[in-house]
């Protein structure tokens, strides 16, 4: 089988999610004999050579790439890579006035209403949590028998980390730890670094910061904070980031939703407690082994921090992790689609 894999542009500058889903995706299905290609704007792409092509993230920046590869009739599966915490109903409004907008007004496009064009051009649709899944079933419309969840994954590597070298060279154990981009909003590092101010204890936040006001401003205010450090972005691969995992007493992630974060993941399986956010299927991955946060309150979110702290350390979580979602059993689930489509 021959499977091209592509995504939008940004993901080769961003460095996120969607870069490691599609990086490890890769490697796990060439594991199981899937020959895989990531396709290249700048080379000619000749449909046929694949059994599947297969999309990362639905919006904008791959829907003409999509809407090409329908007319040459070559058959789709798209990972969407999306959640919103808009109502069902709310969402199946926008995703109806802009189909009736577009039958008399070309090019008038909403974000939900090319998502919606997209997956229902594809033969499978994958989203990572059921609660992703059900946004397409009943708000945008996806009929269920071709929307399959296929969690996220970690890397098994992680389970191995040792905390020594964190320790030998930042000369910190046992602190609280936060692997974000620091200054999108969705991220919430804003009200994180408010909420650990009044926090007694270590933290450490570990990211790339974007180059905008929010990310000045972010920068200012934890420069104020003495138990907070900085450390610029980690290649994902640097074994210092899994080395910090493995030190940390606490990781917290309480972005505006995470589905579901695979910095979180990554941290559950060195054996780290979990802070996250409520919003965006979590639950479904870290069950009652997490401490969930309303990310919209600093003071919850510093609650979570607290409690977690407070907890014993155990392998519950971890062994959840490893059992569940390591990349060879998002890949095999994957490769299940794949043949399916192929049929």
């Amino acid at each position: 089988m021959r499977v091209g894999f592509a995504s939008n542009q940004a993901v080769s500058l961003t460095h996120g999610g969607v870069r490691t889903q599609m990086r490890e995706t890769k490697a796990s299905l060439e594991a199981l004999g899937v020959q895989v290609d990531v396709l290249n704007a700048a080379e000619s792409l000749d449909p046929s050579r694949y059994d599947v092509i297969h999309i990362f993230t639905a919006n904008i920046g791959t829907y003409h790439l999509a809407r090409a590869l329908r007319l040459q009739g070559c058959p789709l599966v798209i990972s969407p890579v999306f959640y919103t915490r808009r109502s069902r109903a709310v969402v199946r409004a926008v995703v109806s006035a802009d189909k009736l907008v577009n039958r008399f007004v070309r090019g008038v496009w909403t974000d939900y209403g090319l998502m919606a064009e997209m997956c229902g051009w594809a033969a499978a649709v994958l989203p990572n949590t059921k609660e992703e899944a059900d946004l397409f079933t009943r708000a945008l419309g996806i009929p269920a028998d071709r929307v399959t969840v296929v969690p996220n994954g970690v890397e098994a590597r992680f389970a191995d980390a040792s905390p020594d070298l964190f320790r030998t060279q930042e000369g910190m154990e046992r602190f609280i730890l936060c692997v974000t981009h620091i200054g999108p909003e969705r991220k919430n590092v804003a009200r994180l670094v408010e909420a650990l101010e009044g926090v007694g204890h270590p933290a450490v936040v570990i990211g790339p910061v974007e180059q905008s006001a929010a990310g000045v401003r972010i920068m200012e205010r934890a420069a104020r904070n003495p138990r907070l450090r900085f450390i610029r972005e980690l290649a994902h691969t640097d074994p210092l980031l899994a080395s910090a995992y493995a030190a940390c007493d606490v990781f917290v992630l309480p972005s505006l939703f995470e589905t579901p974060g695979i910095a979180a993941l990554e941290a559950a399986l060195t054996g780290a407690k979990i802070v996250v956010t409520a919003h965006g299927g979590t639950r479904e991955y870290y069950g009652g082994e997490a401490e969930y946060v309303n990310p919209a309150l600093t003071g919850d979110i510093r609650r979570g921090i607290e409690a977690a702290l407070r907890k014993p350390r155990t392998n519950v979580l971890r062994d959840r992790v490893r059992a569940n979602f390591t990349w060879d059993r998002v890949a095999a689930r994957t490769k299940a689609v794949y043949e399916s489509v192929a049929r």
